[in-house]
């Protein structure tokens, strides 16, 4: 009786510990609530301006800019099993900006020539939701926001100072748009991560060309898509 008592009491204790252990497995595999992102952003303008406007300035003359790409950083911080809150940005990149329109400007070229670059900081605050739950090593996600733009360092080149008659200044307007993205989350570990997305925002600017007091302008409206991979470390 005695042995059989204490083989019942070893079972017991055997049994009650294997969901203990198993308890312990999964509070140590589950994801943290921070973590840091780095990657690339790829940068599709889909910019729309309004012919410049100003003394001699010659009637279809436009703008546009080009594609860029930079480095990726973001900070996402994990409320629940869905929901969670991420600041995005990139590294100021330059922007070029072209001449768009007629061949020249009286004899200086126009169409085609870099007339001036700026650099900008968009930073993205995204109210993001994952699909699925952490059991799920890849989880599609969405997220809506806002993207506030700052222009600095803005410059006109030798070739925007010869279409404007002499050095010009140029000022572009700060703005705030909305953003959301679409993406997939590829759980490496409880710590690393995978993620590819693309978001699309809309934010506008107006853009003023001072050359000796002569005022110049034109109202720009971007639409960007912005492709991202990157890779996350949770803390």
């Amino acid at each position: 009786m005695k042995a059989f008592c204490k083989y019942a009491l070893l079972v017991a204790l055997t049994g009650s510990g294997v969901p203990l252990c198993q308890a312990a497995q999964s509070s140590s595999d589950t994801t943290p609530d921070n973590e840091i992102r780095v990657g690339g952003y790829a940068i599709f303008y889909d910019a729309t301006a309004r012919d410049i406007s100003g003394p001699f300035v010659p009637a279809g003359l436009n703008v546009h800019v080009k594609n860029v790409q930079t480095l990726y950083l973001a900070y996402e911080r994990t409320f629940s099993r869905h929901f969670g809150f991420e600041l995005a940005a990139g590294w100021p990149p330059a922007t070029k900006t072209y001449g768009r329109g007629p061949a020249t400007v009286g004899s200086v070229p126009y169409n085609g020539q870099e007339i001036s670059s700026a650099r900008w900081l968009a930073p993205s605050a995204l109210l993001t939701y994952k699909f699925l739950d952490q059991r799920y090593a890849l989880r599609p996600y969405v997220g809506i926001g806002v993207t506030y733009v700052n222009f600095y360092d803005r410059q006109s080149t030798a070739a925007g100072d010869a279409v404007s008659g002499g050095p010009t200044k140029i000022s572009l307007t700060s703005s705030i748009g909305p953003t959301a993205t679409a993406g997939l989350a590829y759980r490496l570990s409880p710590r690393l991560g995978l993620y590819a997305s693309y978001s699309f925002s809309r934010v506008r600017t107006n853009l003023t060309a001072d050359t000796a007091g002569e005022i110049r302008t034109t109202h720009i409206s971007f639409a960007p898509g912005a492709l991202v991979i990157s890779g996350g470390f949770s803390f």
